[in-house]
């Protein structure tokens, strides 16, 4: 995640947290006029449609306040669905053994998208086995990564 991004999630997550809900985690996609700042919602008992919308005003008076981002955007608040984005090493614990589907932002071997078993974290790097072959993947150098769902 961007530092950006970080500190958006910082400045939004207590908000969030106020509603009961948990702040997984948020991406911002900068398309000029079409940029969207989505964030990810959790709660025990799962997420509806009421829930999402009690998100979106919290933290949109927080963010009508600061004024973080310049440009416009549109606001979206999401539940992580199936494909379950994941943004923290907690996250990646949880889903151990799990398949998931990697972006790096930096290649490694030349490669930035990885889809394997997560078969063990050590430290700040998860080690995903994709055909057979594991490779060390550093959770600083990850740019997005989802669960993938089983159908």
């Amino acid at each position: 995640m961007a530092k950006f991004e970080h500190q958006l999630t910082d400045m939004l997550r207590p908000a969030v947290e106020e509603t009961g809900k948990e702040l997984l985690g948020l991406e911002f996609i900068a398309a000029g006029n079409n940029s969207v700042l989505r964030l990810y919602i959790d709660h025990e008992n799962g997420i509806d449609v009421d829930d999402c919308a009690e998100v979106s005003r919290q933290v949109s008076a927080i963010l009508d306040v600061e004024d973080p981002i310049s440009s416009e955007y549109n606001l979206e608040v999401s539940s992580p669905g199936v494909d379950r984005p994941l943004f923290t090493l907690e996250h990646y614990q949880a889903v151990l053994g799990e398949t998931v589907q990697v972006k790096l932002s930096i290649p490694l071997n030349g490669r930035r998208k990885f889809k394997g078993i997560l078969e063990s974290i050590e430290n700040d790097t998860l080690h995903v086995v994709v055909d057979g072959e594991a490779y060390p993947l550093v959770v600083g150098n990850i740019d997005k990564a989802n669960l993938v769902a089983k159908f």
